[in-house]
């Protein structure tokens, strides 16, 4: 039965077919026959198919949609809180640093300040100190100078002294080494005695 059906709907497809070669202007509406008689009921299935995953599609897309731009404004939110957080001790730490930095340059001036007036004391005592020193130099080399004029003298008259008596009296070994002897002496005297007043 299912064959005389088929037979009758090829049968009757031919005639579609047949007429639509001899009437061009109803091809199109032959074609839409024709098509339905043999795809009808699968190409509906296929319709209803298509629709639905359109429809799923449709609603996916928009799920996700929402999904991406409800992630987004968290981002955003996220990103917007933290910049903020970070902008915050950003500042704080550049008011920080300055404060710090104005504490430095203060110490620095104050310890620059004090470092030159201490060089200047410092600086006016050596000046004092060294004409102090200076002072005394001179009043201890003019009494040794004095101490060695009168040194001298007196081993000068000394000399004379003695050159005159050994001009007037007969010189023997045992005078000249007596006086050698007390010349050394007393030559050794002056030496202990320069030492002793440096």
């Amino acid at each position: 039965m299912s064959s005389v059906n088929e037979e009758t709907e090829v049968g009757s497809s031919e005639q579609h077919i047949n007429s639509a070669t001899e009437a061009p202007g109803e091809a199109g509406a032959s074609v839409d026959k024709i098509r339905d008689i043999i795809f009808g009921s699968q190409i509906k299935n296929y319709e209803a198919r298509f629709a639905r995953l359109e429809e799923s599609l449709v609603r996916e897309t928009s799920e996700l949609k929402e999904s991406m731009r409800k992630r987004f404004d968290s981002i955003e939110s996220f990103f917007r809180s933290e910049s903020e957080a970070l902008a915050a001790r950003l500042r704080a730490e550049k008011e920080e640093r300055a404060s710090l930095l104005g504490n430095l340059e203060r110490e620095t001036k104050a310890a620059h300040d004090g470092l030159m007036k201490r060089i200047s004391d410092l600086d006016a005592a050596m000046n004092e100190g060294q004409s102090s020193l200076r002072q005394e130099l001179m009043t201890e080399s003019r009494k040794l100078l004095e101490e060695i004029d009168q040194r001298y003298d007196s081993i000068r008259s000394l000399m004379e002294g003695r050159l005159a008596e050994l001009r007037t009296q007969k010189a023997d070994r045992a005078l000249m080494s007596d006086l050698f002897r007390q010349m050394a002496a007393h030559l050794e005297d002056d030496k202990d005695h320069s030492a002793g007043s440096h």
